[in-house]
């Protein structure tokens, strides 16, 4: 069993960590196809983040379910954080999964696939120290690398998942960062975008991610030079005077906001107010005049009313973002805002959606 189909949902670390998945599973000797009927070893590799990434998931297994019926000998598994957070009711809700694992368990995948053709595997174990830093990824031809410089979160917002599927924040040392950078760039990359739930956060001894971006830049051969997703609150002068410097570093930036009222912030537990985002933003368009700005909004959190969606209304009329990705909140099992109560209907929550959405394409058509 030696040809492996793997399928990725979710965001940018996902995509990652399936580079990271190939890596690992082709140095001990396994065959990746294209063609999922073509595979021994079916694998998706899964987003949490939001119930419908969840939902199309549970869809496509059901799907992939036919391969083991057409050939009973045929493993079907689940990584990542769709793995971590429903562990093993995944194997108890679904009769064709063979293996269900979390982000922290990527580098034993050979050994549980093993383990996975004599009965089910599921491992969800989180692991504080894992950064995979030793470990190469197999990335496909072209311009762009993903780099992961740290891995999980601390923040805890309300409505996140993330602390609960990939751990508590830990950053790759420097060195690391850098090896990994100089090897995409060696592989043909010019392009690299640096990874992490709060990237900005990074930190190694007394270097923050100020020092990160300027020793990057100075990576012979590399072009641009992007980091997603920054939060508000480590947006420090040193990163904004490191961005104004310009060279292979990106005048982009996706800043994610989710609301524009004070008092949603506070329940989402953020940890700034909009002034303080938009002192950010001011900053940032000061020292990068030419900066494109986007970011991420969520409609209908409990407790939004009307009044504090006309507060985020109104900000992104007037702030005029380059773009806008937009989200009704769907409540996660597991996070804090679980357990408080709907305040917005359904239909409500599409209609503010529909206003933004159309609000946005009407700034960026301007």
């Amino acid at each position: 069993m030696t040809r492996i189909y793997l399928e990725t949902y979710g965001c940018q670390m996902n995509e990652a960590d399936s580079e990271l998945m190939s890596g690992v599973l082709v140095r001990a000797g396994f065959e990746l196809v294209g063609d999922p009927a073509a595979a021994d070893i079916l694998l998706l590799n899964t987003c949490a983040v939001r119930e419908h990434a969840e939902q199309r998931v549970l869809g496509r297994i059901t799907d992939l379910a036919r391969h083991k019926q057409a050939r009973p000998g045929v493993l079907l598994g689940v990584t990542g954080c769709m793995a971590q957070h429903l562990r093993g009711r995944l194997l108890e809700h679904s009769r064709w999964l063979d293996l269900v694992i979390g982000p922290d368990s990527y580098r034993d995948l050979p050994e549980l696939l093993a383990r996975a053709a004599r009965g089910p595997v599921a491992r969800a174990e989180p692991d504080p120290a894992e950064t995979y830093g030793d470990l190469e990824p197999l990335r496909a031809p072209g311009v762009r690398a993903w780099v992961p410089v740290q891995r999980g979160c601390d923040k805890f917002c309300a409505y996140c998942i993330v602390p609960f599927t990939r751990g508590r924040e830990r950053s790759l040392p420097l060195e690391h960062g850098l090896r990994e950078i100089r090897r995409a760039v060696a592989g043909g990359c010019r392009e690299v975008v640096l990874l992490g739930q709060t990237v900005n956060s990074w930190h190694d001894g007394g270097r923050d991610f100020a020092d990160l971006l300027r020793a990057a830049r100075a990576v012979e051969g590399l072009l641009r030079l992007r980091f997603v997703s920054p939060h508000p609150a480590h947006m420090t002068p040193r990163l904004v005077e490191t961005m104004a410097e310009g060279g292979p570093v990106c005048p982009q930036l996706h800043l994610p906001l989710q609301s524009a009222a004070d008092p949603v912030l506070a329940a989402m537990g953020r940890g700034h107010t909009l002034a303080d985002y938009d002192d950010v933003v001011r900053r940032l368009r000061a020292a990068v005049p030419d900066l494109a700005l986007s970011t991420d909004v969520i409609v209908g959190f409990p407790g939004e009313t009307a009044a504090d969606f006309a507060c985020t209304e109104e900000y992104l009329r007037a702030t005029r973002f380059d773009s806008a990705f937009l989200f009704k909140y769907s409540s996660r099992p597991g996070t804090r805002a679980a357990a408080l109560p709907e305040t917005v209907t359904e239909e409500e929550k599409n209609h503010r959606l529909a206003r933004l959405i159309a609000l946005q394409h009407d700034v960026a058509a301007s």
